[in-house]
């Protein structure tokens, strides 16, 4: 029943995005350049499937408030999956405004969308930082015209599925978007061959549309397990996949970068490429970590397909104090590089762990995880209410998922900043480094509250040697998150503040840690980050990049070989 309100919502919502796009319904939008011959052979080479940008929150400043397609804006506006959907909606809102300047917006409460005050005059919907056109991307003739048609006009490129982009590398203001959402095609062959190769892999073929809450559910029927990410609405092909993909089984399967097999991407010269281990290598090897909307649009990718696992899997939750967070980081850490080596992935926050592991059985679990099952007991017979211990089997990947995202949904409607670290193996190894690492870990979330260790850098999976992330992944156990949020009506100091804070809360982690950081959750303005995110690979990624992309016809915010003062960044800080 939820399931068919989100998609009629959705649905009455992106009538009234077409509506609008028509001319029926005006809002405050840009001009763009391009003659209107250019565009009109452009819209005749996409099959009229080009239309304008419009903001998500549009109808409620346009069709008025209690219109019915306003009501599926504030509806779905804290849907993860109605955002998805619609091609002006960004899971983060501040990348569907210009941020340097007040009021260039069309946004909605995320603390109660159904206030009317955002939309009271003089307030208008201003197009901010989203695209001002889209293509419904369907087949690789359609990027190769885009490519012609920005080569021409010098319009910029930015490529968008769902729009679950923490660094807004999916919008820019005055940009024509690739919206390659309804690319849905999936298959999965357990003989699957790359092209120009002779070893079979098992293998799940995935359009660019396709996400990971599809994703699951097919490989649930097929009976296999693939390694995706954490959230449902997340792209397999995109962002995560181009930029190294992390989740809660990559400690023993691998990143998303070390599963790939082949992708089937459109180059800015226009060309339809097979990359894999035997073609386009280089190509294959930069976008296997060096960032999606970089080197080409990926319109398809293979990745490995595994047999089903089972997972082991201990809960412990309870109302967090810093005492007991406190403790309950030590126990992590204590044992971080042991149960890394035995399997364990999973979460934690200052209020509960999540550990799971597809190698061993429940007798084994039982033992390894004694401390932690022990500490939540020992809570427990205190008398601290609340409190949680659940000791489990899951029968597959797809069935924890599914209980996981019922109470675990990743932040969505708000403005955020966000920044991120990887924690080495190192930071494990000694008392000292531990008591550092805990009180750091403390400090942070102190400081924003809402920190989140991802058990999710492939600590016991062995690195080939062939993917372009930083290999600070592979000698770390913890990838750890930090957040600050505002609201519709913060100011731009306002703004500029949330992202000075989380950066000055991470730091806490970055002055005991390596230099590594997971470009898709890093911070918006992370320092040196072509170290962070790519190490002793970036010199090799940047040639890459001028040999596919010499007219630099794709670029997004601190990409390989970005240009900072293109006009694309302008409501960047």
């Amino acid at each position: 029943m939820a399931r068919s309100l989100t998609f009629g919502l959705t649905f009455l919502f992106f009538n009234a995005i077409v509506h609008a796009a028509s001319g029926q319904e005006p809002f405050q939008t840009v001009q763009t350049d391009g003659s209107k011959r250019e565009w009109d052979v452009l819209r005749a080479a996409v099959g009229n499937r080009l239309f304008e940008g419009v903001p998500f929150a549009h109808p409620c400043f346009t069709q008025g408030f209690n219109s019915t397609a306003c009501l599926a804006v504030r509806t779905g506006y804290l849907d993860e999956t109605s955002r998805a959907n619609v091609p002006g909606g960004y899971v983060q809102t501040q990348w569907e405004t210009c941020q340097v300047r007040n009021d260039d917006q069309c946004l909605l409460s995320y603390t109660n969308p159904h206030d009317l005050t955002p939309t009271l005059p003089p307030r208008q919907c201003r197009i901010g930082s989203i695209p001002a056109h889209f293509i419904d991307v369907r087949n690789e003739k359609d990027v190769a015209a885009a490519f012609t048609f920005s080569r021409k006009t010098k319009i910029p490129l930015v490529i968008k599925n769902t729009g679950h982009d923490y660094k807004g590398r999916s919008s820019a203001p005055n940009s024509l978007a690739l919206w390659t959402h309804n690319l849905k095609a999936i298959s999965y062959n357990p003989k699957f061959i790359p092209d120009g190769c002779s070893k079979a892999s098992p293998g799940v073929t995935v359009g660019a549309g396709i996400q990971w809450g599809d994703a699951y559910a097919f490989a649930e029927t097929n009976n296999i397990t693939v390694v995706g990410g954490s959230d449902k609405t997340v792209g397999v092909t995109g962002g995560w996949l181009q930029g190294g993909g992390h989740g809660a089984l990559s400690n023993t399967m691998g990143l998303g970068v070390d599963r790939v097999l082949q992708y089937k991407v459109v180059t800015p010269d226009g060309r339809y490429r097979i990359a894999n281990a035997c073609q386009n290598k280089d190509l294959f090897f930069a976008l296997r970590g060096g960032g999606g909307g970089t080197f080409g649009v990926v319109l398809e990718s293979t990745v490995l397909a595994s047999p089903r696992v089972t997972l082991q899997t201990v809960i412990v939750a309870f109302p967090p104090s810093t005492v007991r967070t406190r403790e309950l980081w030590n126990i992590l850490t204590e044992n971080g590089l042991k149960w890394a080596d035995e399997g364990w992935g999973g979460f934690s926050t200052s209020g509960i762990a999540i550990l799971l592991n597809p190698k061993i059985n429940k007798e084994q679990a039982a033992t390894t995880m004694r401390p932690l099952i022990q500490f939540g007991k020992r809570l427990q017979n205190e008398g601290v209410q609340g409190v949680q211990v659940v000791v489990t089997e899951f029968p597959s990947w797809a069935k924890f998922f599914e209980a996981f995202t019922k109470d675990h949904v990743a932040a969505v409607g708000s403005s955020l900043a966000l920044a991120s670290r990887l924690i080495s193996k190192n930071n494990f190894r000694t008392p000292s480094s531990r008591s550092s690492l805990v009180s750091g870990l403390l400090a942070a979330d102190a400081a924003t509250p809402g920190l989140i260790i991802l058990i999710s850098a492939p600590a016991s999976f062995p690195s080939t040697g062939q993917t372009s992330v930083t290999d600070a992944w592979r000698s770390s156990v913890y990838h750890v998150t930090i957040v600050s949020a505002w609201n519709w009506n913060a100011t731009v100091e306002e703004k500029k503040g949330h992202y000075k804070a989380v950066s000055k809360s991470i730091d806490n982690l970055r002055r005991i840690t390596p230099d590594g950081a997971y470009l898709n959750e890093a911070d918006v303005y992370e320092p040196n980050h072509e170290v962070a995110f790519w190490g002793k690979h970036y010199p090799e990624l940047l040639r890459i990049k001028r040999k596919y992309d010499p007219d630099h016809l794709l670029d997004c915010w601190q990409c390989v070989g970005w240009n900072r003062k293109a006009p694309r960044f302008g409501c960047y800080f």
